[in-house]
């Protein structure tokens, strides 16, 4: 038990650092008979670890040191694609580079412009982009042919696919949405953290004298079951109305509000509001959270061709991905829930930790501030 505690602890304690979205860059490629144009997006704070764009120090990588710089970007970044058609490799230089901001901070825009010698009916794309600084780093590549679209996912364990012809087919859409719902869930940690608030007091539960464990696992997994339906229905809701066009928030709005319900789902483990209607809040804030995957899911792009299929697929990979953590978390905290370290370390230290962690989310997305940025280099300074 006492390593399990342990291992809470810490897996809460690294939250924060990786409380940020994950290294993105975002790639559209348009190919019209042997031409190519494009534009690829590569956020700024990845582009100076790899460059060192900030020149003077200061934190804030202005237009100007990025515009000093264009020549730079545009090699490093196009040495590290390489696109070919028929077995012949695709000429594609940088034409233009322009700032744009994400929901995550500022974006360097490289605008691109190419011809292949040979045009087969696939293209080989090869992407290699932050592979030794960042193993995690994925390419989000959306191609574009004769009015049809096609999302494919590029990382260092997958740098190379092929697009076009028999290779865009539905079944190979379903498959990269399924899989990019799954990572998201897994890399989203404020999602995961609502839901851990709201697992957390399912094997027990609130009576005059405190928390008492739950008679049996039947009562604690239908318990769960209600958070988790009702959540997963209220973010299918605002997913799709989100994807399709139909509401629109702003990011920053959706961003903060996703805060907010963390820290509320967490407080209400110390101080009990709502008891037995957890599934009623998990329905509320699932609203929220689901213009929050919209907003994941519409940076993947969403291909023209099979519209509603990778809705399915990426919803279905969320579910999927949720399920696992209520399967990995549901026996152990059922088989410690008469513990005192349940009560007081993992239901009360671990919500007290989420609602700590999510009020500081809460201020870097409301006010723009660069908390934990600020906290993680001010620890890396104290232990030089």
């Amino acid at each position: 038990m006492k390593r399990f505690l342990a291992l809470l602890l810490a897996a809460l304690c690294t939250v924060p650092a990786l409380a940020h979205k994950p290294s993105d860059a975002y790639l559209t490629l348009e190919r019209d008979g042997g031409a190519l144009r494009g534009q690829w997006d590569i956020a700024l704070r990845d582009l100076d670890n790899a460059l060192a764009l900030d020149a003077n120090g200061d934190g804030d990588i202005s237009w100007g040191e990025v515009r000093t710089r264009e020549t730079d970007i545009a090699a490093y970044a196009l040495s590290r694609l390489q696109v070919s058609s028929g077995g012949v490799t695709c000429e594609l230089t940088g034409t233009q580079l322009l700032i744009d901001h994400h929901t995550d901070g500022a974006y360097a825009v490289l605008m691109l412009a190419g011809r292949c010698p040979e045009t087969g009916p696939t293209l080989s794309i090869d992407y290699r982009l932050f592979q030794t600084l960042d193993p995690q780093h994925r390419g989000l590549v959306n191609f574009i042919e004769r009015g049809s679209s096609r999302s494919i996912v590029l990382s260092a364990d997958a740098p190379r696919q092929t697009v076009g012809g028999a290779s865009d087919g539905p079944l190979a859409q379903f498959l990269t949405y399924v899989h990019e719902g799954i990572w998201h869930i897994w890399l989203g940690f404020d999602h995961i953290l609502f839901l851990l608030s709201l697992l957390l007091p399912a094997v027990v539960r609130r009576t005059s004298g405190g928390w008492e464990p739950v008679a049996s696992f039947r009562a604690a997994l239908l318990d769960v079951l209600k958070v988790v339906t009702a959540f997963t229905l209220a973010h299918s809701i605002t997913l799709s109305l989100a994807v399709l066009g139909i509401v629109s928030l702003p990011s920053r709005l959706v961003e903060s509000a996703i805060a907010i319900s963390v820290v509320l789902a967490a407080l209400n483990n110390l101080y009990p509001v709502v008891g037995e209607g957890r599934w009623a809040v998990a329905f509320a804030f699932g609203l929220l959270h689901g213009f929050g995957f919209a907003g994941a899911l519409q940076d993947l792009g969403l291909p023209t061709g099979s519209l509603v299929l990778s809705l399915a697929g990426f919803n279905i990979g969320v579910e999927a991905g949720q399920l696992a953590i209520v399967l990995a978390f549901l026996p152990v905290a059922f088989m410690l829930r008469g513990t005192f370290g349940y009560r007081r370390v993992v239901l009360a230290g671990g919500s007290t930790a989420i609602a700590v962690t999510a009020s500081i989310w809460l201020a870097e997305r409301a006010f723009d501030l660069p908390i934990f940025n600020v906290l993680t280099s001010a620890t890396a300074g104290a232990f030089r």
